[in-house]
């Protein structure tokens, strides 16, 4: 019997034993991938930010959306708190219902207008950290169309915003921060990104937006590779749809968390990876793009940015009547 079996493997073509062993590696490759996932999401243990990283975290865009999110997470984690935004009475909003929650978390109210006189609002901040131990920074604050156009139609006004706020804004906060990390040795730099500008390959209809946000994740990975041995994080997170007036979405489904969803999750990711999608039905969309012919997806979006783009028009025609 075992005669007969080597024999067959002897007749068997040289290339069958290769497809096998090719097969049973990418299977095993498949399987620590999906184990790895599973651990990621669902059974790492998040970090103690407040031990890891020190007692503040600062937040730019915390009166709205992801932002907000964000800001009642850090306290609910025992951070005190630097609220960076340009509305001093949502600053104030926020900042109370956040006491009235959290009782004993500390906040410093910081108005900057992004759109406005950078220099001056990065003084602001340089002023009211000093002496501060912010071991969290969020890069949060940030701007998109109002709806899609295509690169033509993006006047100078909304091009210097997506550009000022986006790019400069969060480069000119981490540069005010990162001084007094380096200090501690310590610290987490969570700079927001865009799945327009890394789950899909293009984002038509809304090019500048996503070339803002392609910035964000390569200064993120570059950072992270100049501050490791530092002992600072940096990551660039990854949300996809998240419920909010920026998306233009009211209602949170599975695959479209609410803004405290979104902020609950992303603090368990952390000072992990440089880049991460912490809402894990994220993954799942980014797994079916990657998946996909990339032409098909350019088609997919183009075809329902220009949906986008229609109804705005409509609507802005109905103001104007």
């Amino acid at each position: 019997m075992h005669t007969c079996v080597l024999d067959k493997l002897k007749t068997q073509p040289f290339w069958v034993p290769v497809l096998v062993t090719l097969g049973s590696l990418s299977a095993l490759k498949l399987s620590l991938t999906f184990l790895n996932w599973v651990y990621v999401n669902f059974l790492r243990p998040p970090k103690n930010l407040k031990k890891h990283y020190g007692s503040w975290a600062l937040v730019t865009g915390p009166t709205d959306g992801i932002g907000k999110g964000f800001a009642f997470q850090l306290a609910r984690a025992g951070l005190n708190l630097v609220l960076v935004g340009r509305n001093p009475e949502k600053l104030t909003d926020v900042s109370d219902s956040i006491r009235a929650k959290y009782g004993k978390t500390q906040i410093k109210n910081v108005v900057v207008d992004f759109s406005g006189d950078l220099s001056e609002g990065i003084k602001r901040i340089s002023e009211a950290i000093e002496g501060v131990d912010v071991g969290v920074l969020v890069n949060n604050v940030g701007v998109s169309y109002p709806y899609a156009r295509f690169f033509h139609e993006v006047d100078e006004e909304l091009l210097k915003n997506l550009i000022q706020i986006n790019v400069v804004g969060t480069t000119k906060v981490t540069q005010a921060v990162l001084p007094g990390m380096l200090k501690r040795k310590r610290g987490a730099i969570v700079n927001i990104g865009s799945g327009a500008a890394i789950v899909i390959p293009s984002d038509p209809l809304y090019a500048v937006y996503a070339a803002t946000k392609a910035y964000i994740d390569q200064f993120s990975r570059c950072l992270y590779v100049e501050y490791k041995k530092s002992g600072i994080d940096v990551q660039c997170q990854v949300p996809l749809y998240v419920a909010t007036k920026m998306a233009s979405i009211k209602r949170s489904s599975f695959l479209v968390p609410s803004t405290d969803g979104y902020a609950r999750a992303a603090l368990r990711h952390i000072g992990y990876e440089p880049r991460c999608t912490p809402y894990w039905p994220h993954t799942l969309l980014w797994a079916l793009a990657y998946s996909l012919p990339e032409f098909v997806v350019d088609a997919w979006r183009l075809r329902f940015c220009l949906g986008i783009r229609k109804r705005g028009q409509l609507k802005d025609s109905r103001k104007k009547e």
